[in-house]
């Protein structure tokens, strides 16, 4: 994907990013752009290569990942922190790409961990 730069949709990609766990509809994005809606989506995707609402997911659960990685926040806590408006749709999304339920993906993930793994002191 191509840098977020000064012009085009690169302002409002870092501004979306910064506000992942708010709902981020299509009209406020091309509003902070200062765009129309179909002008928004049409140049987010000739510079992005895919449409604003899969952006935001995709960044979603990069962000639900390294939460369920590195914490112990329960789901219903990374669902609202990274935006998915329930537990329901982060393990509905979840499991659409890693084919794995948000706390298999921590279990998975922590028991290839060895360093999570290792007693305290040892």
């Amino acid at each position: 994907m191509p840098p977020a730069s000064a012009t085009g949709t690169g302002p409002t990609r870092d501004w979306a990013l910064q506000h992942l766990g708010s709902p981020l509809s299509l009209h406020e994005l091309a509003t902070h752009a200062a765009m129309s809606t179909r002008t928004f989506a049409r140049r987010f995707r000739e510079e992005t290569g895919t449409s604003p609402g899969r952006w935001l997911t995709q960044h979603r659960l990069r962000r639900a990942r390294h939460l369920l990685e590195s914490t112990d926040l329960p789901v219903d806590r990374v669902a609202h922190e990274v935006g998915f408006a329930t537990a329901t749709s982060l393990r509905r999304h979840l499991a659409a790409e890693a084919g794995v339920a948000p706390s298999t993906y921590r279990r998975t993930f922590r028991a290839s961990d060895p360093a999570r793994n290792r007693p305290p002191g040892g």
